[in-house]
This record gives structure tokens, C-alpha cells and sequence, in this order.
């Protein structure tokens, strides 16, 4: 918690001092489908889709961690569609506006599971097919001004670089980058109240949405299986709240700061497993673009920490086989960060017949560990701790679309074996009807 007040002073004290610069403020640089839909009067219609091809040249075998010394050699392959939206948007006017994506995860659809009361409280599942069809963003909205708008319905949490900067225009690597989308929800989108606006050089907002599901933590990934629901309701026992400042007064940098504070313990239809405890989730994150030159740059560093993680993993542990509980220890705390970096090498060619074209060479380091801090009575797992290092290519023939190639290496410390992979793909984003 100490690190995170640290965030808040260190990016309080720069914006002050960024104000100065009125003269290069600018509008907002977002690129979020639902924001460009504020520049149309009426209707609509687009979207982002993403197509993958990966070859690991690393085993998939389970034990791989359990046992490293036997899984050295290895490599698999996937082909994916890792996230395909359709985004609508209507302005009925007077400053009421209607906004929805439907979302199509890996090509299929989800699993359902409910409790049978008629038969002991057991858990029953449906499943369909593989993947998830879900809605990301359904919501309403009441605009009093650019610095007043009220949204009710289902909403982005923008906590962290990549929720808020989601689509894969909006990152260099061919999968979102799993520094953050490994550990906390990604996309994440609650339902709930939000009230934002925006102002010369800011851009701000707050949320009140339903609480995580502590029954949906686990070593690997910590909180990030915690905001899907397993039901056909979303549990909202209990409430939390998230924020978000974006500061672009220096031209061509947008720095922000989002934060999260929740109790998740009680958010699930076996209460009783978790007596009073609250596992009361704190998350905050530091992110910044600098996009000007031909240079363009990311970086995003997010700290966590969960309340009476102990507990919940003792309780977690004891949930029936059929639960949708991963059932293993949680961590305390976690830490994220990573920087990329990328240059856009068609502008040594001044001469080169379409301009618009980008080719950006970059690379990418960072770091995160799902089992950073742990409670004493839990052995932290090794392999939790990992370095990420990739390099690549993004080619835009144009700002919609964009073809992906890179390598990249996941590291990890002895006795771990090391996870390269290289990886293609393709990828659109936009507006292409109204």
C-alpha cells in the first residue's frame, strides 16, 4: 500500500508542474471505439478483431513446473481468435446516448454453473462450447457537459494501461500483454455507475461497481478470474470502487493514474465458507504513452494487495470439486511492470509513396510475479516470478489495421525452463459504418 500512495504523490506532483504548459494541451488521444462514437450525432457501428498464430517451443505438458528436469524439450502450437467485438452506438439526443460490444473470446462460448439446492448445495455446469460470447461494454448515458457525464450499465474498468487502451491498434505485442492481463482482469467491465468528464489537458473518472469473488482467485493469476461470474446473475454482495486521471498537457504524452478498492470475499453463493472476512483488494497503477517523432512508447508498473489472503485460500482449498474454484494458496501481494519501445523505420524513407504507412521496430522488457508477497503460512511457487523479454515488427498500411510478427522469451529463475515463442498475427480496430 506504501508503493501505491508513492504512485499517487509522484504523478500528483508532475501534473502540477505539466499545467504549466497550456499551450500544448490537447484533446483527448483516446482511441476507444465508445469515446469516437462522442464525435457522431446518431448511429454507429464498428468494432476490433484479432487473429493469432503461435509456435512455443516449450512443452504444454501440466507438470512442466511440478517437475522441470523432466519436461526440458518440447513445443506446440495455436491458432486463435483471440477477441472479436462488434461495437453499436446510438445519440438519441439531448445529451442521452445508448452504447454496447458484444464480445466473441476465442471463437465460442462460455460455461455456466449454478448450485442445486435440491440436491445439497452442489454445483451443476453446462458447457456448450469452448471460448466465451459475452457483452464488454453495455451502457447508458446522460451528458450534462464535456466535464459532466453520467454512465449507467456494464463499463470498462480502466485500471492499468491495458484495460483502459485495449484494443490491439493500442499495443505492440500480438496478445494483450500478460504482465497486466495475467494477473488482474483484462478486459475488465463490471456494471455499475461511473461518472467522467474531461477538461483542458485532463481527462477523469470514478465507478461504483459489484466486488470481485475471492472464490475465483489462484496462484497463477491471482484476482483475474474474479470478475466473471460463473452464474447467470453477477453477485454484488459487496461494492467497490475505481478510479482514473489521465493528464496530456505535454504534447504528445499522456501520463495516468487508476486505482481499485473492493471486498471480495463475501461476493459468492457459498458465504458461509468465508465467515466474516472482507479480502478487501487494493490496485494501483501507474501508465504513460509517449507518441510524437516517430517514436512511440509504453510503459505501466501496477501493485496489488489482497487482504486475508490466508484465509481465503484455506477456504478456497475446502470448496466441493465441482466449484468453480481453482482451489490453490493466493498471494498477498503482486507486482507488474513492462516498458516497450518502438521506432518507425519507413520515415528514413522521406520519399516513400504513402505516407500514412508505419513499419515500428520495437522491443519489450518486463516483469511480473502473481505470488509476490505471500502470508507466512504459504510457500510462494517459483515459477510465479517471471521476466518478459520480446522483439518485433507492427506494420500499419493504415491506423486501422495493423499485421504483427515477434519473439519473444518468458524467463524464469533455476529450476524453471525458459518459455520462447514466436508469434503472427493480424488485427483491425475502427469505425467501418455509420
Amino acid at each position: 500500500m506504501k508503493r501505491i500512495l508513492v504512485f499517487f504523490f509522484f504523478l500528483s506532483a508532475f501534473s502540477l508542474i505539466a499545467t504549466v504548459d497550456k499551450a500544448n494541451a490537447q484533446d483527448d488521444v483516446k482511441t476507444d471505439v465508445a469515446v469516437q462514437s462522442q464525435k457522431n450525432p446518431r448511429f454507429l457501428f464498428g468494432g476490433y478483431g484479432e487473429v493469432a498464430m503461435q509456435r512455443m517451443f516449450y512443452t504444454d505438458n501440466i507438470e512442466r513446473y511440478k517437475y522441470p528436469e523432466r519436461h526440458e524439450d518440447g513445443n506446440h502450437g495455436r491458432f486463435d481468435l483471440p477477441h472479436v467485438v462488434l461495437y453499436m452506438s446510438y445519440n438519441f439526443g439531448k445529451g442521452w446516448k445508448m452504447s454496447s460490444e458484444i464480445e466473441f473470446e476465442h471463437g465460442g462460448t462460455g460455461t455456466t454453473y449454478e448450485i442445486e439446492n435440491s440436491e445439497t448445495g452442489e454445483y451443476e455446469t453446462e458447457i456448450e462450447k469452448g471460448g466465451e460470447v459475452a457483452f464488454e461494454q453495455f451502457w447508458i448515458e446522460k451528458s450534462f457537459a464535456t466535464y459532466a457525464n453520467v454512465r449507467m450499465g456494464h463499463i470498462i474498468v480502466p485500471v492499468g494501461l491495458t484495460n483502459m487502451y485495449h484494443m490491439p491498434t493500442e499495443f505492440f505485442s500480438v496478445l494483450r500483454p500478460e504482465e497486466e492481463s495475467s494477473i488482474i482482469p483484462c478486459t475488465w467491465h463490471e456494471t455499475g455507475l461511473s461518472f467522467w468528464g474531461q477538461t483542458s489537458g485532463w481527462r477523469y473518472e470514478a465507478m461504483l461497481i459489484a466486488g470481485l469473488d475471492a472464490e475465483r482467485f489462484n496462484n497463477a493469476n491471482w484476482i483475474n478470474g474474479g470478475s466473471v461470474t460463473p452464474y447467470e446473475f453477477k453477485i454484488a454482495n459487496r461494492y467497490a470502487g475505481a478510479a482514473r486521471i489521465d493528464n496530456y498537457s505535454i504534447k504528445g504524452l499522456r501520463i495516468g493514474l487508476s486505482g481499485y478498492y473492493g471486498h471480495s470475499a463475501q461476493n459468492t453463493l457459498k458465504q458461509d465458507r468465508y465467515n466474516n472476512l472482507k479480502g478487501a483488494v487494493s490496485i494501483g497503477a501507474l501508465d504513460a504513452v509517449y507518441n510524437d517523432k516517430n517514436v512511440l512508447v509504453r510503459g505501466n508498473i501496477l501493485y496489488g494487495h489482497l487482504g486475508d489472503s490466508y484465509s481465503i485460500s484455506m477456504a478456497n482449498k475446502k470448496m466441493p470439486n465441482a466449484s468453480p474454484s481453482p482451489g490453490t494458496d493466493v498471494a498477498s501481494d503482486v507486482l507488474s511492470w513492462y516498458v516497450e519501445a518502438g521506432y518507425n523505420i519507413l520515415s528514413f524513407f522521406p520519399d516513400y509513396k504513402d505516407k500514412n504507412d508505419k513499419l515500428y521496430l520495437y522491443a519489450h522488457y518486463g516483469y511480473y510475479d502473481s505470488m509476490y508477497k505471500t502470508s507466512s503460512k504459504i510457500t510462494p511457487k517459483g515459477w510465479t516470478d517471471k521476466k518478459i523479454i520480446s522483439a518485433g515488427i507492427n506494420y500499419f498500411p493504415m491506423k486501422e489495421l495493423v499485421v504483427k510478427a515477434e519473439y519473444t522469451m518468458r524467463k524464469f529463475k533455476a529450476p524453471y525452463n525458459d518459455e520462447p515463442a514466436i508469434s503472427l498475427g493480424i488485427a483491425y480496430s475502427g469505425l467501418f459504418g455509420h
